[in-house]
């Protein structure tokens, strides 16, 4: 429990869980229509957070109310828009293309901080994120500069791009959180939010005569994503950012493609190659320089 209050190992373990989020969201795509997945996998996650937000509300609820537009604006671009945007991507783009835009997160939350706060980061931390990049770059490039020459954009791929944007400024708008309000009465209040945002758009899909195909394996991809990447993982990804800062909490997901190397690894038998280690070890490298002081 100790090393739970790390924010790095935090932000490590939120990147291992977003990483079987894109697996699951690629592979279920045909018996889990994306706005459906969306919602359940919310309204399980709010089910989750209500019981450990529900002892606050009462002497916090004064808080909440007054920061009702930040509240609002973080509930429909975290809850409501990034995974949304992501699942629709994954309907036509490759889980390769979408890994590989989705590495683009750290550039465009620093770029948008800059931009929106003025904030700079030293040049051996704007070296770390480069290497960083580069390293998740190669692994999917599969080590071959062709595959990033030929990348062309098509919709999935602009869909992600509308995900990458929308949660760098998640990201950053964290920031403007308000203070004093517990943290699961704070995910609670952003869960509520982006499920009324999207209880329209999933009753929309059912009417275009899109349904879930109920199996043991579409329920269980739905239980996943509502308890790992939406439950734990919002809370360990509020956390390290709240900790360290969004540029640098940006950058863990560049771990994404490490975790998929290491999940394909070890559930589909995909033996890691050459590129894998040099992505890998540039990742681990590029977090090194971003981390130190001074």
């Amino acid at each position: 429990m100790k090393s739970l209050k790390n924010p790095y190992l935090l932000l490590t373990l939120t990147a291992l869980f977003w990483s079987g989020n894109m697996v699951v969201g690629r592979g279920i795509r045909a018996d889990v229509p994306p706005l459906a997945m969306a919602f359940w996998r919310w309204l399980l996650a709010f089910l989750l957070i209500l019981p450990l937000a529900a002892p606050h509300f009462r002497t916090q609820w004064p808080l909440l109310r007054r920061s009702w537009r930040s509240v609002t604006l973080l509930g429909l671009l975290g809850v409501g828009g990034y995974n949304t945007f992501a699942y629709l991507a994954l309907q036509t783009t490759t889980a390769t293309n979408a890994v590989l835009l989705n590495s683009f997160i750290p550039v465009a939350t620093m770029a948008i901080a800059w931009l929106v706060l003025g904030k700079r980061l030293s040049l051996p931390a704007c070296l770390g994120v480069a290497v960083s990049l580069a390293g998740a770059l190669t692994i999917v490039a599969r080590g071959e500069l062709a595959v990033l020459l030929n990348f062309n954009l098509n919709q999935g791929d602009l869909w992600m791009l509308l995900a990458i944007t929308v949660w760098a400024l998640y990201t950053i708008g964290l920031a403007w959180r308000p203070a004093g309000v517990d943290a699961m009465l704070l995910l609670a209040a952003f869960t509520a939010v982006g499920l009324a945002a999207l209880l329209p758009a999933y009753l929309w899909e059912m009417a275009q005569g899109h349904h879930i195909h109920t199996h043991a394996g579409s329920l269980a991809a739905l239980a996943y994503v509502g308890i790992f990447p939406s439950f734990i993982g919002y809370i360990f990804y509020n956390r390290g950012v709240a900790e360290v800062g969004a540029s640098r909490a940006s950058l863990f997901i560049h771990l994404m493609p490490v975790f998929g190397t290491l999940l394909s690894a070890i559930f589909l038998g995909e033996q890691p190659q050459h590129f894998h280690y040099v992505g890998i070890s540039l990742i681990f490298i590029g977090i090194f320089l971003t981390m130190r002081k001074g």
